[in-house]
């Protein structure tokens, strides 16, 4: 295929994927799995052309940038607070889905060697932290469980990619030091976290000195490239380095970067997200393709493998479970000496963590990256994406379901938050009304800006108000902002007409159009409905 036929079937790509986020929507369904299903779909379609993956390419073309995003956008003190227990998940859950998975294989195909059956369970063992974005994006979770599996999915590429090194060395020379190995492990973690801090520091000293917000927003994206990239250069942990960086990023966005900075990177880095992350599923389902040519390749060997990839599958799913039970039952035990030290475990918590161990790109990439000469690499193609297939198809559509049959939400955290926001407003509304007053007061006693006191004054009574009967005043609120989205709509109206009659600049209208668009956006922020 050409390069221009390239670039077609990308704009081909492009337009299934809105076509299948409209029918996710639709249909209620996670949009993992519709372009999944979609690529899978395109892949079984005649005249379809072949797309040869590049593992090493796709891992650094789209896991940084994702990496990224998930952590600019992390809850840093939610993070904070739940990093024991995210650790546990990243780093246990994912060792010991590797150990029993690598174990069960070598029972189930003895001609493996241990090294090989453990590469294989660190291809399947990490859960994605793409899966996980896309499935925990419309679920009302407790604040707790989102920290941790978001948390988890930031974390776990890393112990994951680690440990399939190790394996893949292991089985190619024959030679496992688990001493070496766990110091290498502790070597190449911190040397991940070192490159993350200085590039994030970095970072910051040069968005700081940037005062145009394009060439600020581009230069977050080469941060965590290049953030990647150094990392992995120094054999040191590329993904940590870039989860590190962008924390710091997302911590100090708030007062580094001007406002319409903020707003444009939250829009550039979501379309973007949106597109790298569809674009990887889509490709996940391309895949299938050469995954069948190989198994039609070798019918009877396929045919062999259906049972130990069932068994396979289902102890990687097993394990996660197993783990977390496990960790409940010690520290409720811990819990008997240090009651304000531990969380109450909670059984239907533990489920739903287990049930939403999704497997992505990480996992692909993995398994495709393996040489050609690797033992059981036709086995570890198949169980790598029969995972992917199975824990977004069937856990991603089914986890919903399973949330509300536990009954287990987060909207009386949201109530909490909503209460914590109605205080908020009332601080900054003293806090304006003050500055207001000492900017407004002359010598002589009289007010300099009467008409801003007077507004600001009202901003705080009604902010007041509010706070104290939130539902009385809840009508109101939704009237007041839809008079003002009809003044904000006749005022656009009517600088269009000044546009299109040659009165006003083309410039004018923009700068007149972006200051209106913001205002709508507020006003429609309080018309939602979570906005209560």
């Amino acid at each position: 295929m050409s390069d221009v036929g390239r670039y077609e079937f990308f704009l081909f790509l492009v337009s299934v994927i809105l076509a299948l986020e409209l029918l996710a929507r639709r249909l209620k369904l996670p949009p993992a799995a519709a372009f999944i299903l979609g690529g899978t779909g395109l892949a079984l379609t005649p005249g379809i052309p072949d797309i040869g993956i590049d593992p090493n390419l796709v891992m650094l073309v789209f896991l940084p940038p994702l990496l990224m995003s998930s952590a600019w956008f992390t809850a840093w003190r939610e993070f904070r607070q739940n990093l024991s227990g995210i650790l546990l998940l990243a780093v246990g859950t994912t060792t010991f889905t590797t150990a029993a998975v690598g174990i069960v294989a070598h029972f189930m195909v003895p001609s493996l060697p241990w090294a090989a059956c453990f590469t294989l369970g660190a291809i399947v063992s990490p859960p994605d932290a793409v899966a996980a974005e896309a499935a925990l994006e419309r679920l009302s979770l407790p604040g707790r469980v989102t920290a941790l599996l978001q948390g988890e999915s930031l974390l776990n590429d890393a112990t994951g990619l680690v440990l399939f090194r190790f394996g893949v060395v292991a089985a190619l020379t024959g030679i496992f030091q688990p001493l070496t190995a766990l110091g290498t492990f502790c070597l190449v973690s911190a040397g991940g976290l070192v490159i993350g801090v200085i590039f994030g520091r970095a970072g910051l000293f040069l968005i700081r000195r940037l005062h145009d917000s394009d060439v600020a927003i581009t230069a977050t994206v080469l941060l965590a490239e290049a953030a990647y990239i150094a990392a992995e250069r120094l054999e040191v942990s590329g993904v940590l380095a870039t989860v590190t960086a962008g924390l710091i990023l997302g911590w100090h966005q708030h007062t580094d970067f001007d406002a319409g900075t903020r707003l444009r990177a939250q829009a550039f880095w979501k379309v973007l997200v949106f597109l790298l992350e569809s674009v990887l599923f889509i490709l996940i389902g391309l895949s299938l393709r050469g995954v069948l040519s190989r198994m039609r390749a070798t019918p009877e060997a396929a045919h062999d493998m259906i049972l130990p990839v069932a068994i396979i599958l289902a102890v990687m799913i097993g394990s996660r479970f197993i783990w977390l039970y496990g960790s409940d039952m010690v520290i409720a035990g811990l819990r008997h000496l240090w009651p304000s030290r531990f969380n109450r475990p909670s059984p239907a918590l533990s489920t739903i963590m287990g049930w939403a161990g999704m497997r992505g790109v990480v996992t692909l990439t993995a398994a495709l990256s393996l040489p050609d000469n690797f033992p059981g690499r036709d086995l570890a193609l198949i169980c790598a994406f029969a995972s992917i297939l199975v824990t977004v198809l069937v856990q991603g559509l089914t986890l919903e379901p399973l949330i509300n049959l536990l009954k287990v939400s987060g909207a009386s955290e949201l109530q909490v938050i909503r209460s914590n926001e109605n205080v908020a407003w009332i601080r900054v509304a003293e806090a304006q009304l003050k500055a207001i007053e000492l900017a407004s007061h002359q010598p002589d006693g009289s007010q300099r800006h009467p008409r801003l006191l007077e507004q600001y004054r009202y901003r705080l009574k009604m902010a007041r108000q509010y706070a104290q009967d939130t539902q009385t005043h809840r009508p109101e609120e939704i009237a007041h902002y839809q008079a003002v989205l009809d003044a904000i709509i006749a005022g656009r109206e009517e600088i269009l007409v000044l546009h299109r009659t040659g009165r006003i600049h083309d410039k004018i209208l923009r700068e007149m159009e972006e200051a209106m668009d913001m205002q709508e956006i507020v006003a429609q922020s309080h018309l939602s409905p979570d906005h209560t």
